[in-house]
Protein backbone atom coordinates (compact mmCIF):
# COMPACT_ATOMS: atom_id res chain seq x y z
CA UNK A 1 0.00 0.00 0.00
CA UNK A 2 1.20 3.28 -0.98
CA UNK A 3 1.74 6.08 1.56
CA UNK A 4 -1.19 7.94 0.41
CA UNK A 5 -3.50 5.02 0.58
CA UNK A 6 -2.18 4.42 3.86
CA UNK A 7 -2.64 7.73 5.20
CA UNK A 8 -6.01 7.76 3.64
CA UNK A 9 -6.60 4.73 5.16
CA UNK A 10 -5.82 5.84 9.19
CA UNK A 11 -7.79 9.14 8.63
CA UNK A 12 -10.73 6.75 7.67
CA UNK A 13 -10.38 4.74 10.47
CA UNK A 14 -9.90 7.94 12.70
CA UNK A 15 -13.69 9.29 11.08
CA UNK A 16 -15.42 6.59 11.59
CA UNK A 17 -15.77 6.90 15.67
CA UNK A 18 -16.70 10.40 14.94
CA UNK A 19 -19.33 9.62 12.79
CA UNK A 20 -20.83 7.26 15.21
CA UNK A 21 -20.58 10.24 17.67
CA UNK A 22 -22.20 13.14 15.17
CA UNK A 23 -24.86 10.84 14.31
CA UNK A 24 -26.11 10.59 18.04
CA UNK A 25 -25.36 14.30 18.39
CA UNK A 26 -28.15 14.50 15.77
CA UNK A 27 -30.69 12.13 17.47
CA UNK A 28 -29.93 14.51 20.73
CA UNK A 29 -30.79 17.99 18.36
CA UNK A 30 -33.71 16.05 17.24
CA UNK A 31 -35.10 15.01 20.44
CA UNK A 32 -34.67 18.83 21.57
CA UNK A 33 -36.73 19.32 18.77
CA UNK A 34 -39.50 17.06 18.71
CA UNK A 35 -39.96 18.26 22.71
CA UNK A 36 -40.20 21.68 21.81
CA UNK A 37 -42.55 20.85 18.93
CA UNK A 38 -45.11 18.23 21.72
CA UNK A 39 -43.98 15.16 20.04
CA UNK A 40 -42.81 13.51 23.41
CA UNK A 41 -42.82 9.69 21.72
CA UNK A 42 -40.37 10.88 18.98
CA UNK A 43 -38.35 12.56 21.23
CA UNK A 44 -37.63 9.20 23.79
CA UNK A 45 -37.17 7.13 20.48
CA UNK A 46 -34.35 9.65 19.55
CA UNK A 47 -32.54 9.62 22.86
CA UNK A 48 -32.78 5.83 22.59
CA UNK A 49 -31.12 5.85 19.55
CA UNK A 50 -28.65 8.29 20.48
CA UNK A 51 -28.05 6.09 23.18
CA UNK A 52 -27.34 3.52 20.45
CA UNK A 53 -24.78 5.53 18.48
CA UNK A 54 -22.83 6.21 21.72
CA UNK A 55 -22.70 2.68 22.43
CA UNK A 56 -21.19 1.70 18.65
CA UNK A 57 -18.79 5.21 18.86
CA UNK A 58 -16.46 4.18 22.11
CA UNK A 59 -16.97 0.31 20.65
CA UNK A 60 -15.38 0.84 17.19
CA UNK A 61 -12.65 3.31 18.75
CA UNK A 62 -11.61 0.64 20.97
CA UNK A 63 -11.78 -2.38 18.35
CA UNK A 64 -10.15 -0.18 15.41
CA UNK A 65 -7.64 1.13 18.42
CA UNK A 66 -8.71 4.46 16.82
CA UNK A 67 -9.35 6.19 20.52
CA UNK A 68 -7.84 10.06 20.46
CA UNK A 69 -8.07 12.86 23.22
CA UNK A 70 -10.33 14.45 20.86
CA UNK A 71 -12.43 12.13 19.93
CA UNK A 72 -13.19 11.58 23.94
CA UNK A 73 -13.62 15.34 24.15
CA UNK A 74 -16.05 15.31 21.34
CA UNK A 75 -17.70 12.41 22.60
CA UNK A 76 -18.63 14.11 26.35
CA UNK A 77 -19.45 17.30 24.43
CA UNK A 78 -22.00 15.10 22.41
CA UNK A 79 -22.97 13.27 25.10
CA UNK A 80 -24.07 16.66 27.20
CA UNK A 81 -26.46 17.10 24.58
CA UNK A 82 -28.03 13.76 24.15
CA UNK A 83 -27.89 12.81 27.85
CA UNK A 84 -28.30 16.19 29.74
CA UNK A 85 -30.17 18.98 28.25
CA UNK A 86 -32.03 17.05 26.15
CA UNK A 87 -33.63 14.33 28.34
CA UNK A 88 -34.46 17.45 30.71
CA UNK A 89 -36.54 19.62 27.90
CA UNK A 90 -37.73 15.98 27.14
CA UNK A 91 -38.72 15.78 31.05
CA UNK A 92 -40.06 19.14 31.60
CA UNK A 93 -42.62 19.32 28.34
CA UNK A 94 -43.49 15.94 29.19
CA UNK A 95 -44.33 16.46 32.87
CA UNK A 96 -42.47 19.14 34.90
CA UNK A 97 -44.34 21.68 33.30
CA UNK A 98 -47.67 20.58 34.50
CA UNK A 99 -47.09 21.77 38.05
CA UNK A 100 -49.14 25.18 36.54
CA UNK A 101 -48.03 28.54 36.32
CA UNK A 102 -47.60 29.51 39.78
CA UNK A 103 -44.65 26.69 40.54
CA UNK A 104 -43.30 27.24 36.71
CA UNK A 105 -39.85 28.41 38.28
CA UNK A 106 -39.80 24.84 40.27
CA UNK A 107 -40.64 23.52 36.56
CA UNK A 108 -37.59 24.33 35.08
CA UNK A 109 -35.27 23.96 38.21
CA UNK A 110 -36.05 20.50 37.88
CA UNK A 111 -34.64 20.21 34.32
CA UNK A 112 -31.80 22.53 35.35
CA UNK A 113 -30.68 20.45 38.01
CA UNK A 114 -30.23 17.36 35.42
CA UNK A 115 -28.60 19.38 33.01
CA UNK A 116 -26.02 20.81 35.44
CA UNK A 117 -25.37 17.66 37.38
CA UNK A 118 -24.89 15.56 34.12
CA UNK A 119 -22.20 18.21 33.06
CA UNK A 120 -20.78 17.71 36.27
CA UNK A 121 -20.79 14.40 36.31
CA UNK A 122 -19.12 14.20 32.65
CA UNK A 123 -16.43 16.15 33.87
CA UNK A 124 -15.87 14.08 36.88
CA UNK A 125 -15.92 11.29 34.54
CA UNK A 126 -13.41 12.43 32.01
CA UNK A 127 -10.85 13.66 35.10
CA UNK A 128 -10.96 10.38 37.03
CA UNK A 129 -10.94 8.00 33.73
CA UNK A 130 -7.37 6.68 34.32
CA UNK A 131 -8.10 5.96 37.75
CA UNK A 132 -11.08 4.68 38.58
CA UNK A 133 -11.91 0.96 38.38
CA UNK A 134 -13.24 0.10 35.22
CA UNK A 135 -15.80 -2.56 36.87
CA UNK A 136 -18.14 0.56 38.13
CA UNK A 137 -19.22 4.06 37.48
CA UNK A 138 -18.77 6.49 40.50
CA UNK A 139 -22.20 7.77 39.83
CA UNK A 140 -25.04 6.90 37.56
CA UNK A 141 -24.06 7.38 34.05
CA UNK A 142 -26.04 10.30 32.14
CA UNK A 143 -27.12 7.59 29.53
CA UNK A 144 -28.88 5.99 32.59
CA UNK A 145 -31.16 8.74 34.00
CA UNK A 146 -31.78 9.54 29.92
CA UNK A 147 -32.82 6.24 29.17
CA UNK A 148 -34.93 6.10 32.32
CA UNK A 149 -36.71 9.52 31.42
CA UNK A 150 -37.12 8.10 27.81
CA UNK A 151 -38.54 4.94 28.23
CA UNK A 152 -40.96 6.38 30.64
CA UNK A 153 -41.99 8.33 28.45
CA UNK A 154 -42.74 5.68 26.15
CA UNK A 155 -44.03 3.24 28.89
CA UNK A 156 -46.67 5.81 29.56
CA UNK A 157 -47.73 6.52 26.00
CA UNK A 158 -48.26 3.05 25.68
CA UNK A 159 -50.15 2.67 28.99
CA UNK A 160 -51.99 6.22 28.24
CA UNK A 161 -50.98 7.52 31.42
CA UNK A 162 -50.70 10.77 32.56
CA UNK A 163 -47.62 11.37 34.35
CA UNK A 164 -47.59 12.52 37.64
CA UNK A 165 -45.34 15.98 37.84
CA UNK A 166 -44.31 16.31 41.73
CA UNK A 167 -43.68 12.16 41.38
CA UNK A 168 -40.80 13.12 38.31
CA UNK A 169 -39.85 16.77 40.43
CA UNK A 170 -38.53 13.99 42.76
CA UNK A 171 -37.13 11.81 40.49
CA UNK A 172 -35.44 14.51 38.55
CA UNK A 173 -33.91 15.45 42.10
CA UNK A 174 -32.71 12.05 42.78
CA UNK A 175 -31.46 11.05 39.46
CA UNK A 176 -29.65 14.38 39.56
CA UNK A 177 -28.00 13.43 42.78
CA UNK A 178 -27.83 9.80 41.88
CA UNK A 179 -25.55 11.21 38.74
CA UNK A 180 -22.73 13.73 41.05
CA UNK A 181 -22.73 10.91 43.84
CA UNK A 182 -20.10 8.31 44.90
CA UNK A 183 -22.82 5.92 44.29
CA UNK A 184 -21.25 2.86 42.31
CA UNK A 185 -22.91 1.21 39.17
CA UNK A 186 -22.24 -1.89 37.40
CA UNK A 187 -20.38 -0.83 34.37
CA UNK A 188 -19.99 -4.18 32.38
CA UNK A 189 -16.73 -3.09 30.89
CA UNK A 190 -15.14 -6.15 32.36
CA UNK A 191 -17.53 -8.62 30.81
CA UNK A 192 -15.57 -10.32 27.33
CA UNK A 193 -17.75 -11.54 25.06
CA UNK A 194 -15.28 -13.44 23.58
CA UNK A 195 -14.67 -16.16 27.12
CA UNK A 196 -16.46 -19.00 26.88
CA UNK A 197 -19.77 -18.66 28.49
CA UNK A 198 -22.27 -21.59 29.91
CA UNK A 199 -25.38 -22.40 27.96
CA UNK A 200 -27.20 -21.07 31.12
CA UNK A 201 -26.38 -17.65 30.02
CA UNK A 202 -27.77 -18.38 26.84
CA UNK A 203 -30.72 -19.48 28.33
CA UNK A 204 -31.18 -15.83 30.41
CA UNK A 205 -30.39 -13.83 27.31
CA UNK A 206 -33.55 -15.53 24.95
CA UNK A 207 -35.57 -14.93 28.31
CA UNK A 208 -34.50 -11.39 28.12
CA UNK A 209 -35.32 -11.06 24.56
CA UNK A 210 -38.73 -13.48 24.96
CA UNK A 211 -40.06 -10.91 27.50
CA UNK A 212 -38.80 -8.12 25.53
CA UNK A 213 -41.10 -9.19 22.76
CA UNK A 214 -44.07 -9.07 24.42
CA UNK A 215 -43.95 -5.81 26.59
CA UNK A 216 -41.43 -3.94 24.44
CA UNK A 217 -42.23 -0.60 26.79
CA UNK A 218 -42.94 -1.90 30.16
CA UNK A 219 -39.93 -4.34 30.41
CA UNK A 220 -37.41 -1.80 28.73
CA UNK A 221 -38.88 0.59 31.65
CA UNK A 222 -38.64 -1.69 34.31
CA UNK A 223 -34.90 -3.21 33.36
CA UNK A 224 -33.45 0.84 33.28
CA UNK A 225 -35.70 1.39 36.68
CA UNK A 226 -33.34 -1.72 37.95
CA UNK A 227 -29.93 -0.59 36.82
CA UNK A 228 -31.17 2.87 38.72
CA UNK A 229 -32.13 2.01 41.99
CA UNK A 230 -29.15 -0.89 42.09
CA UNK A 231 -26.52 1.41 42.57
CA UNK A 232 -27.76 2.79 46.12
CA UNK A 233 -28.94 -0.86 46.86
CA UNK A 234 -25.43 -2.06 46.30
CA UNK A 235 -23.44 0.75 47.92
CA UNK A 236 -25.76 -0.33 51.13
CA UNK A 237 -24.87 -3.77 50.81
CA UNK A 238 -21.27 -3.31 50.20
CA UNK A 239 -21.27 -0.80 53.03
CA UNK A 240 -22.84 -3.24 55.30
CA UNK A 241 -20.25 -5.71 54.24
CA UNK A 242 -17.79 -3.19 55.15
CA UNK A 243 -18.87 -2.74 58.78
CA UNK A 244 -19.25 -6.06 59.28
CA UNK A 245 -15.22 -6.69 58.20
CA UNK A 246 -14.03 -3.91 60.35
CA UNK A 247 -16.00 -5.23 63.57
CA UNK A 248 -14.80 -9.03 62.75
CA UNK A 249 -10.77 -7.43 62.56
CA UNK A 250 -11.88 -4.96 65.54
CA UNK A 251 -12.95 -8.44 67.39
CA UNK A 252 -9.89 -10.41 66.66
CA UNK A 253 -7.60 -7.83 67.57
CA UNK A 254 -9.36 -7.60 71.27
CA UNK A 255 -9.33 -11.19 71.72
CA UNK A 256 -5.67 -11.63 70.41
CA UNK A 257 -4.87 -8.63 72.77
CA UNK A 258 -6.96 -10.33 75.83
CA UNK A 259 -4.63 -13.48 75.45
CA UNK A 260 -1.49 -11.86 75.15
CA UNK A 261 -2.71 -10.22 78.99
CA UNK A 262 -4.20 -13.91 79.86
CA UNK A 263 -0.27 -14.94 79.29
CA UNK A 264 1.52 -12.39 80.75
CA UNK A 265 -0.70 -12.91 84.48
CA UNK A 266 0.05 -16.96 84.25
Amino acid sequence: MSKLKKKVAERGVYLLPSVFTTMGLFAGFYSLIASIQGNFEIAAWAILAAAVFDMLDGRVARLLHAETDFGAEYDSLCDMLSFGVAPAILLYFWALVNLGPDLHKLSWLGGFFLVACAAIRLARFNTKLEVQDKRYFQGLPTPGAALLIAMAVLYHVDANFEPSAWLWLGLSIFLSWLMVSDVRFVSGKDIDLKQRRSSGVLVIIVILVALLALDPYRVPFTVMLAYCLHGPLLSLWQNRRLSQLRQARKLKRKQKQDDLDQGDQD
